[in-house]
């Protein structure tokens, strides 16, 4: 479903419990503070530096929990077996669950618009991504053109907690802040990644 920043907010696993008490604590800071806030609200963030200097560093012990970028590049380069997929009886369109994908230079751009509108006592609330979600078994199949590689997958029972879909309606950043995705192309963005990877086997230690 798409989400705006007016969605009723009812998490149902610790993640979501966590991020809207962190919401609601800097809700309250604001009240009573001259600082300008804005809260922006993630989606699946993917990609990496285009110019090269930054990435995400392997963490093949916090793939079962962590982005389904990184579990897929630890499988491309044979640092864990293959990729786990959880769930393929979801309501969509393939059984797998379907997420919105930002890719990170995107992420620093609305950063930056949302620095230059910030206003003391005033929160500012806004989505970021692109308003269009992939599958993950889109975004597998993504994933391995983008590598050139052979990604074995295992298909695994539902993860407690998961909605089956679940992608932004960014209108209001676009609107306010002159900010939308341009990075939308998820096999472009996970190519990005892959050269990143590639040159950084042990993440920031080469």
């Amino acid at each position: 479903m798409p989400i705006t920043e007016e969605t009723p907010q009812l998490p149902i696993n610790p993640y979501g419990k966590a991020k809207k008490m962190a919401e609601d604590i800097i809700r309250d800071f604001s009240k009573t503070s001259d600082m300008a806030v804005m809260i922006l609200r993630y989606f699946n963030v993917i990609g990496s530096d285009p110019m090269g200097r930054l990435g995400e560093a392997p963490r093949p012990e916090l793939r079962e929990q962590g982005r389904i970028s990184g579990a897929c590049f630890d499988a491309a380069r044979g640092i864990i077996p293959g990729l786990k997929i959880r769930g393929t009886n979801y309501d969509t369109r393939d059984g797998t669950c379907v997420r919105d994908y930002i890719d990170v230079t995107d992420l620093i751009d609305a950063h930056v618009k949302a620095l230059a509108h910030a206003k003391p006592r005033q929160v500012g609330i806004y989505n970021v991504g692109t308003g269009k979600g992939s599958s993950v078994k889109e975004f597998v199949e993504a994933c391995k053109r983008a590598t050139g590689m052979n990604i074995e997958v295992e298909y695994l029972d539902r993860r407690p907690g998961d909605y089956a879909e679940v992608y932004s309606n960014p209108s209001k950043i676009w609107n306010e802040l002159n900010w939308k995705a341009k990075y939308t192309n998820l096999e472009e963005s996970l190519a990005v990644a892959w050269r990143w990877q590639k040159a950084h086997r042990d993440g920031y230690d080469n």
